[in-house]
């Protein structure tokens, strides 16, 4: 592993070699729960607003916030805490993320106020958000080390399963938890599964080689754009608080992202490390055409668990929990699904796949009515599972081959975020179309809104003529290509081989590759 793959150094003790027992329940169990709380938490709190709203004396409406506040923290921090894997190890970020959850758990089971579970949402939501790109970082590195020349489907499917098919697990969780122990316990519940994951985590996990470089504030400011980070920040906020205020649009928010894009645009394309690589972006499109997939099959996907949820509730007078229940067979479909494209490392066929699911999916939501018998409903929702286990995998697996190792903890908060703009945006298509009452018309016209996506969706994977079949091998030296990585004050040195000894055939880029 060079340098450029290892920002904190070499290869830590321990590490396996020649594709030894390299990922061990040990090793691997960790990072899935980890990754869990994230999905789990956006959704546990939902049946909790009410006895929140009566315990603090305000209106649901301004409860909400709660749920808004892990999804602001989320979309922010997730690409953050890929960064930081990257310049001070994952392991570190993944513990110093687990801690942070256990600090928010008691902080918001004890919190007396509004104000107090805020920011215990948003040590939440930052806190789960360091799991799966410092997962993702661990797997890769773990890989390499081991020399496998394939991703570890298997590892991969389990991850994913654990970042994608839990996000249903936290309606009915949350019932339970509400109902036999009340609200205080949504925030609890992080405190048992951070312990038993940080003992898991420094038991199982080998520790990051050290740190290198500068220990200056300033240099480490500018290894991890500080500036940058802040600029992504601040434009994501307005876009999403933009997004929130729908069917009332907050237009100073809107041009306020704007301009902060703007800005962070110029800024990244100067900055020797930057944090959204601008120039990675459009030069290997593969990957920009990945986000865009995962972000149109989670407006499509989400706007089920928002929508669907909503009409079923208002429509039949079933409970939040009662709600999740009947989406748990989704979430089971599309566990199911995960674990054998995964483990097979395939990309093209489960996208083609997923993308036509969810067509299908959406065409039958056309036909759902309040008299609308519940198996038929539940078809509709395994259609969606379907699609989502196909496409969760193997938009994954074309991000693991897409990005470059010393890249990919960003890449993968990158790919979460993405994910989050799409599953806001389906609530404000939500909160537009059921603006005034939640209806079978409005049901329909959100359907016509994913037949829209799922139509574009499907015809960006077909037409993607460089998505393969199955994952390429993935070379163990894992700097980005020359051609992806042309600014050069971002490479880093290398003591394995120089950025320019290798012949270009060595490694074909990754848009070649794909």
């Amino acid at each position: 592993m060079t340098a450029a793959s290892a920002p904190v150094g070499t290869a830590p003790p321990g590490a396996p070699r020649g594709g030894g027992n390299a990922f061990s329940w040990r090793f691997t169990t960790p990072l899935f729960m980890g990754s869990a709380l994230n999905p789990v938490n956006s959704s546990l709190i939902a049946t909790a607003l009410v006895p929140i709203a009566a315990a603090m004396h305000v209106s649901v409406g301004r409860i909400a916030v709660l749920v808004s506040a892990l999804y602001l923290a989320s979309s922010i921090a997730q690409p953050t805490a890929g960064k930081l894997s990257e310049e001070f190890g994952p392991r570190r970020v993944f513990l110093a993320g687990i801690i942070t959850v256990l600090i928010g758990g008691v902080v918001g089971g004890v919190g007396q106020n509004l104000t107090t579970l805020i920011a215990a949402r948003v040590l939440i939501g930052v806190g789960t958000s360091a799991g799966y790109p410092s997962a993702m970082l661990l797997i890769r590195r773990r890989a390499e080390q081991a020399g496998l020349d394939k991703p570890p489907g298997g590892v991969l499917g389990g991850l994913q399963i654990a970042g994608a098919a839990t996000a249903a697990l936290g309606l009915p969780l949350g019932g339970v938890l509400v109902s036999a122990w009340g609200w205080r316990a949504t925030f609890f519940a992080n405190v048992p599964v951070a312990l038993v994951t940080l003992v898991m985590t420094v038991s199982g996990i080998p520790r990051d080689a050290r740190v290198q470089g500068s220990r200056r504030a300033r240099d480490i400011a500018a290894r991890i754009d500080l500036a940058g980070i802040a600029g992504f920040g601040g434009a994501m906020t307005a876009l999403l608080i933009f997004l929130m205020s729908v069917p009332r649009p907050d237009w100073v928010a809107l041009g306020l992202a704007v301009v902060l894009a703007a800005g962070l645009l110029w800024w990244e394309l100067r900055a020797s490390h930057p944090f959204l690589d601008v120039r990675l972006l459009a030069s290997n499109l593969a990957l920009t055409r990945t986000y865009l997939r995962w972000a149109l099959m989670a407006l499509c996907v989400y706007t089920v668990l928002y929508g669907i949820t909503q009409w079923i509730q208002a429509g039949r007078g079933l409970s939040a929990s009662e709600t999740g229940l009947l989406l748990l067979p989704m979430s089971a479909v599309s566990a199911i699904i995960m674990g054998p494209i995964s483990k097979r490392n395939l990309i093209r066929g489960p996208l083609i796949v997923g993308a036509a699911a969810c067509l299908a999916g959406a065409a039958g939501v056309l036909f759902l009515t309040t008299s609308t018998p519940v198996s038929w409903i539940l078809v509709v929702t395994l259609a969606f599972g379907i699609a989502l286990g196909a496409a969760a995998s193997g938009n994954q697996t074309a991000l693991y081959t897409q990005a470059a190792s010393g890249q990919l903890g960003t890449a993968s908060g990158l790919f979460r975020t993405f994910g989050y703009v799409g599953s806001i945006a389906s609530s404000a298509i939500i909160s537009i179309v059921f603006h005034k009452s939640v209806s079978d018309h409005g049901l329909h016209v959100i359907a016509v809104i994913m037949i829209a996506t799922s139509v574009i969706t499907l015809l960006v994977t077909v037409a993607d003529r460089r998505l393969p079949a199955k994952a390429p091998a993935v070379a163990a030296v894992s700097g980005p290509p020359a051609e992806m990585n042309s600014d050069p004050a971002t490479a880093r040195p290398a003591t394995a081989r120089p950025a320019t000894a290798r012949p270009t055939t060595a490694r074909p880029t990754t848009e070649e590759n794909l």
